[in-house]
């Protein structure tokens, strides 16, 4: 049996640009997509963390070291300049190599600078509410 698992994500990058009349797309600065392990066409899922929009396309090269995040196409619509999204990449293994995987997370800055690259997801904890 193969398993359907997340392989890489850049977390909390920021759109830099939206361009409705660009051929579909999602263009990633070659140095994140390096980081993220991302190649040209690959597939990916978009989160908006502004809006809750989530969908799925295609990455592009963009400049190395520009740090453009472009929302191309009809994913123009999905965001707008300045949001944080999460951009995810998955891949398919057999159930013994998914029990003991470790995908590659880059978290990035305001500037979409990379932060860190770690191979683990920490486990999730609720905040706390403020009262």
């Amino acid at each position: 049996m193969n398993r359907v698992m997340f392989k890489s994500k850049l977390h909390r990058a920021r759109i830099t640009q939206a361009d409705l009349y660009y051929e579909g797309s999602l263009t990633i600065d070659q140095e994140l997509m390096d980081a993220a392990d991302l190649i040209a066409y690959e597939k990916v899922s978009v989160v908006n963390i502004n809006n809750g929009e989530r969908f799925e396309t295609y990455v592009i090269p963009g400049t190395k070291g520009s740090r453009d995040i472009c929302l191309n196409g009809a994913a123009a619509r999905k965001g707008a300049v300045g949001d944080e999204i999460i951009i995810i990449s998955y891949t398919t293994m057999p159930d013994a190599e998914a029990r003991s995987y470790e995908p590659t997370v880059v978290l990035v800055d305001a500037n979409n600078d990379p932060i860190s690259i770690s191979h683990t997801v920490d486990a999730y904890t609720p905040m706390t509410q403020h009262s």
